[in-house]
């Protein structure tokens, strides 16, 4: 799995520094997310914006994803902190160097229905990606790393890491995925403020940096809302 791992990353890689030239830097603006996507008479009303990236439309842009991801937030169903069942089913079977045609079709299995409970669970997607790929169904394939992809544009577009202008996620576990997509791997947590995750990486080079920054406010207003009874 390993060599098709790499060439998600290599394919991630050449999607990001083509997207980056194209892409607006700027912080989500929430009130504007919510209005649009809480509004059925807006073209970015979230159920339509979800059937669209369900039906595999390319007609959508960045922003379309950018107010798909951050609007999520405002739905009923969302929790940032949603752990399936199903992923514990294959984790075992992540990062074996090779998989017979039974255990991709087990991978498939319950990398699809992880997502289809959470439609932004980055990691499913990810092997269920690899999974496709090592059954060559490259067309279908093909479908999920266009999402994948325009997800991570999304994300990476509201910000640049740093503490004056960190990555807004909507999940904890975006914030390692975006790492694990730049094959940076989390050596250190802390929190900052109310509102920012920090994570410490190993760099690859001397002069990459060591320390990111990821805003989550979006996570922390979902949990006071519905998993605590305490006012913020």
């Amino acid at each position: 799995m390993k060599h098709i791992f790499a060439f998600l990353l290599a394919a991630l890689f050449a999607f990001s520094a083509h997207a980056e030239k194209k892409l607006v830097m700027e912080r989500p603006d929430f009130d504007k997310i919510k209005a649009e996507t809480l509004n059925p008479k807006s073209s970015r009303y979230y159920p339509t914006l979800i059937k669209k990236y369900m039906s595999a439309d390319t007609s959508m842009t960045i922003e379309d994803y950018r107010y798909l991801y951050y609007g999520y937030a405002f739905q009923e169903d969302y929790n940032p902190y949603r752990a399936s069942e199903y992923a514990k089913r294959i984790k075992p079977l992540y990062f074996k160097e090779k998989h017979t045609n039974a255990e991709c079709d087990t991978i498939m299995k319950y990398a699809e229905l992880s997502l289809e409970d959470n439609p932004f669970d980055l990691q499913q997607m990810t092997f269920f990606i690899i999974a496709l790929k090592e059954k060559r169904k490259n067309a279908r394939a093909a479908i999920w790393q266009y999402r994948l992809n325009h997800l991570i544009a999304a994300i990476v577009s509201s910000g640049n890491g740093t503490k004056d202008n960190p990555w807004v996620v909507t999940s904890p576990a975006h914030e390692y995925n975006i790492l694990n997509f730049w094959n940076l791997v989390a050596i250190g947590h802390e929190t900052e403020g109310e509102n920012l995750d920090v994570l410490k990486v190993k760099p690859r080079k001397e002069t990459d940096p060591d320390t990111y920054y990821f805003d989550v406010t979006l996570v922390i207003d979902a949990y006071i809302t519905k998993f605590s009874d305490s006012p913020r």
